[in-house]
């Protein structure tokens, strides 16, 4: 039996039904239409699914749908404000961190996850962050390079 369920996702209020076992992975492809959310393992391994869930990085393959409600959501598709990039998204562009682009989304929401806590991160700390990653094309250190130039953007330095 579908639950209805009312939450945020990326500023704006959504609601949906959904059914108790659905993951809120498939909830925000399937329901919200927001597929920038990638299914890599489905297990919580590689984190091409991960999302923001009231300021926490967490895999959405390994959240149910029901549990976002009354909880903000953020995905990929919040980052850029209209046509302006996140000067995350601009950096990986720039430093061609990317490749096949599957696991892009949930590296860049781990980015983000850990400038917001961290906005002049080492590049131990970096690494640290994206650790639950896995990115089969570009290997690491353009991904790594590019969160470092936008953590320097970002501070305005």
């Amino acid at each position: 039996m579908a639950v209805l369920v009312s939450t945020t996702v990326n500023g704006d209020h959504a609601e949906f039904a959904c059914e108790p076992n659905e993951t809120l992975l498939d909830v925000l492809r399937n329901r919200l239409a927001l597929t920038g959310v990638k299914e890599g393992c489905g297990t919580g391994d590689c984190g091409s699914c991960s999302v923001i869930l009231d300021g926490r990085l967490v895999c959405s393959c390994l959240v149910l749908g029901i549990e976002a409600e009354g909880r903000k959501v953020e995905t990929v598709e919040g980052m850029a404000h209209g046509a302006e990039l996140h000067p995350l998204q601009t950096k990986f562009i720039e430093h061609a961190a990317l490749q096949c682009g599957v696991c892009t989304p949930g590296f860049l929401m781990a980015a983000k996850a850990l400038l917001e806590k961290n906005p002049d991160p080492s590049e131990e700390e970096i690494r640290f962050g994206l650790a639950g990653n896995l990115c089969r094309c570009t290997g690491y250190d353009k991904i790594v390079r590019a969160v470092q130039d936008a953590a320097k953007v970002m501070r305005g330095a």
